[in-house]
């Protein structure tokens, strides 16, 4: 690229198209005399910018000479022309390399087959109409606009980074099954701001995998059978128990509450209506609103607040470690037998992690397990509500269930009887296909990529959006249409492609089961949800006790919407009728 120009015994690189200009006898001329003194050629190349921001050429002679006063003694002087050429060299110099480099960068970059796409604005990009609210059911005007326009690959500027995103099925699959090797977990640094460095969601490597093993372990099938299924029942009939004839209330508070105290209790071993319970959920819920606003670390805004809430969560945290840690030392029973069971005293008993990765892990499990689930359950009361045909069918299968309890003699649910409850994994299937609580992921590409044709540059972000698969009318019929029937078979019941414990017997179409390879509401690869055989089972019990003991109905309309996380602006409002079927 560079070449060496030999001017009275001076060697200077050069891109070869400076090269015809400097051995111009003219140029070179001039050049020799501005270099006589010695000086190097990227002095004159800075003095070029000064040039550039002077009104006047002759200050800039006076301000900066490059000819001693003995040479212009000795040597004769310059004419006018020739001397405001020589104060215009090194500018001409520069702009000419500059726009050699920008050329060859634009080159460089334009032998990508990048895909079609627009930049939007400086700086802000497109980030911000990308954001803006749309209905959960939908994947929103910009996405709708742009797949027209560009197709289901296309690039454009989010988050403040040159991104590639797709609502390509079998990409965002290949993006997933090849974390770590090509592609990693990329998250704006707001949310690790809010969240912490050491959590689940930004951790990517082999801390990441700790992490994880850590809350798989915990979140073990036998955790599940036992354990976890009796908890998330009792805290299922504590809240149902509160609901009173023909009381008009927030589903999605409902929701979030029965998550929360199911968490508290899973997480730390705290007990719902305590005060020390219902001061974290206090601080929490101004967290939340922290954590879905826009990070604006300014005095009064919800990002600041949240921070302070944060703050003080961890310190709760902390007092309940060292207190743990305290009666471990003492060898304590009683209290410290129970504390056992919960992911705290796990951690401590089992993993070497330090007390800040511990707080960061603890946070970040309490808010993937507390706001995804209960936007889910949420979701599935609002689509439930406007479909009796579904009701009726899980009102049957709930029916035999609790029918054959009572004949038995029990009370409480047991593995066996959630794995009767096929049709509700219909529901639960159809309700996160629709409603997408995990709309798209944050990914980043580690080298460059090839896929249909397209480059993807190493360092790109890129953004395979779940919720465009979801909806994709090629993948689903009427795919804005609530049918869980579409899952009534074997292939679509088990979207990953093994042997599941949920399935019907009925052969599957082969267009379902492609469809089902593409349903993927709690991610996949390495980075599939810890938690979300947790978070069906936490919707099917709620299911079962829901559609047995009461019918509701929207009290004023309401729909959820996408801020990008899943909300509904009312709180879904519902009134509802006890009823007991048995």
């Amino acid at each position: 690229m560079l070449k060496c120009v030999c001017l009275q015994s001076r060697q200077f690189w050069f891109p070869r198209e400076l090269q015809a200009l400097l051995l111009d006898a003219k140029w070179k001329y001039l050049f020799n005399r501005c270099t006589a003194s010695g000086k190097h050629i990227s002095d004159l190349i800075s003095l070029s910018f000064l040039t550039l921001s002077s009104n006047s050429s002759a200050e800039f002679h006076r301000n900066h000479t490059t000819i001693s006063e003995r040479e212009r003694e000795s040597q004769p002087s310059m004419s006018d022309s020739e001397l405001i050429i020589l104060c215009l060299l090194p500018s001409i110099l520069a702009l000419l390399l500059v726009s050699i480099l920008i050329q060859r960068k634009h080159q460089t970059r334009f032998k990508l087959n990048l895909p079609p796409g627009h930049a939007g604005w400086p700086f802000l990009g497109e980030t911000i109409a990308y954001l803006k609210p749309y209905s959960a059911t939908s994947i929103g005007a910009f996405m709708d606009q742009h797949i027209s326009r560009f197709g289901k690959i296309y690039r454009s500027n989010l988050f403040g980074e040159p991104t590639i995103v797709s609502a390509d099925a079998e990409l965002n699959r290949f993006i997933l099954q090849n974390e770590g090797r090509l592609f990693e977990c990329s998250y704006p640094r707001s949310i690790g701001g809010i969240l912490g460095k050491w959590s689940m969601l930004v951790l990517v490597g082999d801390m990441h995998r700790d992490m994880r093993i850590i809350s798989l372990n915990f979140l073990s099938h036998a955790r599940l059978r036992t354990v976890l299924l009796r908890e998330v029942e009792q805290s299922t009939l504590l809240v149902l128990s509160s609901w009173k004839e023909n009381c008009t209330f927030s589903a999605q508070d409902e929701a979030k509450k029965f998550t929360f105290n199911l968490m508290a209790k899973h997480i730390m071993s705290l007990d719902p209506g305590e005060a020390e319970t219902e001061q974290l959920k206090k601080e929490y819920v101004t967290f939340m609103k922290g954590v879905v606003s826009p990070p604006l670390n300014f005095p009064g805004t919800a990002y600041r607040r949240a921070l302070r809430s944060r703050s003080t969560i961890l310190k709760f945290i902390e007092r309940k470690m060292e207190g743990r840690v305290r009666r471990m030392k003492e060898g304590g029973v009683g209290e410290g037998a129970r504390e056992d069971d919960d992911l705290l005293g796990w951690v401590l008993k089992h993993s070497n992690l330090s007390t800040e990765q511990i707080l960061d892990l603890i946070l970040s499990l309490l808010f993937a397990g507390h706001e995804t689930s209960s936007v889910a359950i949420a979701l599935a009361i609002f689509f439930l509500q406007a479909c009796p045909r579904a009701i009726d069918q899980l009102r049957e299968e709930h029916l035999e269930i609790a029918r054959g309890k009572k004949k038995a003699g029990e009370t409480e649910l047991n593995w066996e009887d959630y794995k009767e409850m096929e049709f509700t994994q219909c529901v639960i299937s159809e309700t996160l296909r629709l409603g997408n609580v995990v709309r798209f992921l944050h990914r980043k590409a580690l080298r460059d990529v090839r896929y249909k044709g397209y480059d993807i540059p190493c360092g790109w972000k890129v953004l395979p959006v779940i919720a465009a698969v979801h909806l994709d009318p090629l993948l689903f019929d009427h795919p804005h249409h609530f049918n869980p029937w579409r899952w009534q078979n074997k292939c679509a019941s088990n979207p990953q492609g093994q042997s599941s414990q949920y399935s019907s017997s009925s052969t599957s179409s082969s267009s379902t089961c492609l469809s089902a390879n593409y349903f993927m509401p709690f991610g996949g690869g390495p980075r599939l949800c810890a938690g979300s055989e947790l978070a069906k089972l936490e919707m099917a019990v709620f299911i079962h006790h829901l559609v047995l003991n009461f019918s509701w109905e929207l009290t004023e309309p309401d729909e959820a919407f996408a801020f990008p996380f899943v909300d509904f602006p009312k709180g879904l409002p519902i009134r509802v009728q006890h009823h007991n079927l048995l």
